[in-house]
């Protein structure tokens, strides 16, 4: 135990020198700017673990799937977990019960004993799920195995009441529901974050500026180079043996500043709603644009011809029509080179065009080569 001291003590001081190299870049850059690493992607393996049952909720108020099969199939399952069996070709209308599926995530570093909260809808004709009661359901994951047990009574927002004339009223969906803390970890997930010779630190958003300084920023503060940018998303880090130290190191890089990259200069237009979003890296280069519309009206005026007097001829509608064809003159403006977007919106504002001129005009501009950006239609 003597002999590992000064090797402990060491270490507590190189973490603590790093600790105070990340404090001191914190203070000194621009908070405006820059973000935490923890707030532009996350460590490979540490993510949630989606999962899923099928069980029977019991309790309802005759809104439950009645006579469904896969209903019935279930209420029997419940039944023979307590040696009960049914007769044979006797199905029970199940009004008070319903068939779910049960959904919840299992958290990175759940460990067996922790509760989660669980979310549960209805799978076939329940009306409501209000007042039920989901019976002991397992919730397995991708790789088939059962993760969790979830039971308890449902918590529904919604409502839903019918006539005896068959009207209806519902208020949000009360075919669904949420059990808070309904469901008990019964298996760890294994992140192997321990034994791995190192771990990988993946942004949210690929780009390579931003993965280099996320790099540059972990070996400033630990003064090695533990740290390599891998591609455009994936940051390679050397990690110490044992979960302790692993730990440790990754609560200091996350709290690291880094300055992100600025995004690609995009255009993002929305063709159902008519949304155009401009980001601050479009430029436009010097371009004169004249935007103007052409209105052409057409106006019928049907008039009644009366037949001349004793001329046995016949009452009669005669078409007239009217086409008249406007064109607004609207001034030509112009983008000086370098133009931000700023300057965009002002132009634009100015000549008083539509989200959908405004479409026209950046198609244009993209056209001409005036912009260098990417137009995206979603």
């Amino acid at each position: 135990m003597i002999s590992r001291f000064p090797i402990m003590l060491t270490r507590m001081l190189s973490w603590l020198v790093a600790l105070v190299i990340i404090a001191g870049l914190q203070l000194a850059a621009p908070k405006a700017h820059a973000e935490r690493i923890k707030d532009i992607g996350n460590f490979e393996g540490l993510r949630t673990n989606q999962l899923i049952g099928y069980g029977v909720v019991v309790g309802l108020a005759g809104t439950g799937d009645d006579s469904l099969d896969y209903a019935t199939q279930g209420v029997k399952g419940v039944i023979s977990r307590f040696g009960l069996t049914l007769p044979p070709g006797v199905n029970p209308a199940l009004k008070n019960a319903a068939a779910v599926l049960v959904t919840a995530e299992l958290p990175a570093f759940g460990k067996p004993g922790q509760r989660l909260d669980v979310t549960v809808s209805a799978l076939g004709k329940a009306k409501s799920l209000r007042g039920g009661t989901l019976v002991l359901t397992p919730l397995r994951g991708a790789d088939g195995e059962i993760y969790a047990m979830s039971q308890g009574n449902l918590a529904v927002g919604g409502l839903g009441v019918s006539g005896a004339d068959g009207s209806q009223l519902s208020v949000n969906v009360p075919s669904a529901g949420r059990i808070p803390g309904g469901a008990s970890i019964e298996r760890a997930v294994a992140t192997g974050f321990e034994t791995s010779p190192s771990l990988t630190f993946n942004l949210a958003e690929a780009d390579l500026t931003t993965a280099l300084r996320v790099a540059d920023a972990i070996n400033l503060a630990f003064g090695d180079q533990r740290a390599k940018a891998q591609d455009g998303v994936s940051i390679k880090i050397a990690a110490p043996q044992g979960g302790e130290a692993r730990i440790m190191m990754m609560g200091l890089i996350e709290n690291i500043l880094v300055k992100p990259a600025d995004p690609p200069a995009k255009v993002i237009v929305n063709a159902r709603t008519g949304t155009v979003v401009i980001n601050g890296g479009v430029r436009i280069s010097p371009a004169a644009v004249s935007h103007g519309k052409l209105t052409v009206t057409v106006k019928e005026s049907p008039r009644i011809v009366q037949p001349a007097p004793f001329s046995k001829g016949e009452t009669a509608v005669e078409p007239s029509s009217a086409i008249t064809a406007q064109e607004e003159k609207n001034p030509m403006f112009l983008f000086k080179g370098g133009a931000s977007l700023s300057d965009i919106v002002k132009a634009v504002n100015a000549v008083g065009a539509s989200p959908s001129d405004l479409v026209e005009i950046l198609e244009a501009l993209k056209q001409a080569g005036a912009m260098k950006a990417e137009l995206e239609i979603i």
